[in-house]
């Protein structure tokens, strides 16, 4: 327990270079109206999510990372459904972080995990990601990262290259954390608030089983881009966000089997599939989350605008 906080409270290892880690982050979004390409319907769409990251120290250079993420999607896949589906997604994250030198670092992380609606759970439920991070610090307010992210997914492989930043001004207000293509976060901080900007794109796909006759899964691929106003509670250690935002909602229906080649961030290869369900338009979502965070360093109070 003794090495567990003294990780949490000094150690660089985690979160992406970041000064910090985001021990716990709870969220709750609501769509309403997402309509149906081409038919007069729509669908609302809930949606929970929950993050809980564990690092432990080992030595000065390495730490073993654990943690759990889940979510849930509840809405209308079809007119032609009776009652929507909930979208359940279980990660397990288990991984490894480094440091070689006052420089260079990385995180190298597992993702087992159970997306399905839950119903009848098999082996087509599991599905195994990866994700690999190399970090530079180039000076205590610039960090460069590069690395990668793959998944088996039910229709084929996925993967994308991680190209992303980490900046904080010298006065600690204006940020900027980017993994792209799959998230980006730029904030500005004044006194206990902060207002910012936000993205998060990377898909995932369930099997489904209580909807059709036939066994099915959802391609669900997901450009959400929203703005926010944060209260900091605690010295930043809590943080509240109200969010509003615009969500390309993809939620294809694909018989099982129907699959693609592999897809590489947004490009698909060998995709001859035949989608089941309609086109499920964008639509303007509101958020709130919740998020636990440990510093591990002391803010410089005295910084000015």
């Amino acid at each position: 327990m003794k090495n567990i906080i003294f990780f949490l409270l000094i150690s660089p290892f985690i979160s992406h270079c970041q000064e910090y880690v985001d021990v716990l982050k709870l969220g709750y979004s609501y769509s309403n109206k997402a309509k149906f390409k081409g038919i007069d319907e729509s669908t609302t769409i809930k949606s929970y999510n929950a993050s809980i990251t564990f690092p432990i120290k080992l030595t000065s250079k390495y730490a073993f990372l654990t943690g759990i993420d889940f979510s849930s999607n509840d809405l209308l896949l079809s007119p032609n459904y009776n009652q929507s589906t909930i979208l359940y997604n279980t990660l397990l994250k288990i991984g490894l972080a480094t440091t070689y030198s006052d420089k260079w670092s990385s995180t190298f992380v597992l993702l087992p995990k159970i997306a399905s609606d839950y119903k009848n759970i098999s082996g087509n439920d599991f599905n195994f990601g990866v994700y690999a991070i190399a970090k530079l610090k180039k000076n205590k307010n610039f960090k460069y990262r590069f690395g990668f992210y793959a998944s088996t997914e039910a229709f084929g492989i996925f993967a994308t290259p991680i190209i992303g930043a980490y900046y904080l001004s010298p006065n600690n207000r204006f940020e900027i954390d980017a993994s792209l293509p799959i998230s980006a976060n730029v904030n500005y901080k004044f006194g206990k608030y902060a207002i910012g900007f936000d993205y998060f794109g990377i898909g995932r796909s369930y099997n489904i089983s209580q909807e059709t006759a036939i066994a099915v899964y959802i391609d669900q691929r997901p450009i959400e881009i929203s703005s926010y106003f944060q209260y900091n509670i605690l010295e930043e250690n809590i943080l509240l966000r109200a969010k509003v935002g615009y969500s390309n909602n993809t939620y294809e229906v694909y018989e099982q089997g129907d699959s693609l080649d592999f897809r590489i961030s947004a490009f698909s290869f060998g995709d001859n599939r035949t989608q089941l369900n309609p086109v499920i338009l964008g639509s303007v979502f509101f958020k709130l989350e919740a998020i636990y965070r440990i510093h591990f360093k002391e803010k410089n109070k005295d910084s000015q605008i």
